[in-house]
């Protein structure tokens, strides 16, 4: 099993003595004497009580761990739409680690494929048990880490003071307008990190003895604009006439008015300017 994810390109900082420069390192203080407490006399509890805990040694733990094995039982095949996104944590990549193995792990996963299901198995990671989806993922399989069910939370407790609500038809052509126009297929590569890329150029200015530069924060739509704006965007695209590659061209123009007819249509392009 190999990580599918990394975060070793992440900016990580440490904790530096602001007068020295020296890093610091962590202590355990006692919460009731104010005292250091040293490895040798730390220790696991449990609390049952305010207050209350029951001691767990370290030989205690490590007599119940599960011993380390290679390999991954399979307990059942599931529908893969079945699995709930919930469940989903941390992806591995699976692959055969000889020769001898290639032929039993190739026939497992191409079965999944022809009968478009998924394996549920267990494996021991770091001497404790986990329940793994296993996937077809090209000539591999992927397996994904699965949450306990008390891991997952229900939704109801957070959903249920949402209102049923009967919207105008108006509203869920806008609504459709919104998707219709911001449609496009899903791209990895555009999954930016912009606060991380801050902090790096952050870093670098510092490091050059540059001023840092402000971000621009844009300021926040009002929702109810928006709409109206959208509203105006839908209802020029029905006109007689009208059409969305209008409308489109419409809405980039920016020379300022100066006539009836331009301002007709520099009061039909606000709207679609916030709209963006």
């Amino acid at each position: 099993m190999y990580p599918a994810t990394s975060s070793s390109e992440r900016v990580r900082f440490h904790t530096l003595n602001r007068e020295t420069g020296n890093r610091v390192k962590r202590q355990f203080i006692d919460a009731e004497t104010g005292e250091v407490v040293e490895s040798d006399q730390q220790v696991k509890g449990y609390e049952v009580g305010k207050g209350s805990f029951i001691l767990m040694e370290d030989e205690e733990l490590e007599a119940i761990r599960i011993e380390s094995t290679h390999n991954i039982d399979i307990e059942s095949f599931v529908p893969r739409d079945q699995v709930d996104e919930r469940y989903l944590d941390i992806p591995y990549y699976i692959a055969p680690d000889d020769k001898v193995a290639q032929e039993a792990f190739a026939v497992i996963r191409d079965a999944m494929q022809e009968k478009e299901r998924a394996g549920v198995a267990r494996v021991v990671m770091a001497r404790r048990e986990r329940m793994v989806l296993l996937e077809p993922l090209g000539k591999g399989i992927l397996a994904t880490l699965l949450r306990y069910p008390y891991e997952v939370r229900s939704e109801e407790a957070y959903f249920e003071g949402i209102p049923e609500m009967r919207l105008p038809a108006e509203m869920k052509d806008l609504a459709g307008h919104i998707i219709e126009t911001k449609a496009a297929d899903f791209d990895p590569s555009r999954l930016e990190d912009r606060y991380e890329k801050a902090v790096v150029e952050l870093i670098q200015s510092k490091q050059g003895g540059r001023a840092p530069k402000t971000p621009d924060t844009p300021k926040p739509s009002n929702v109810v604009n928006l709409m109206e704006a959208l509203r105006r965007s839908v209802d020029a695209e029905r006109a007689p006439g009208g059409t969305r590659k209008s409308a489109a061209k419409a809405s980039t123009r920016r020379a300022p008015a100066k006539s009836t007819a331009k301002k007709s249509r520099s009061a039909a392009r606000g709207p679609a300017r916030k709209a963006s």
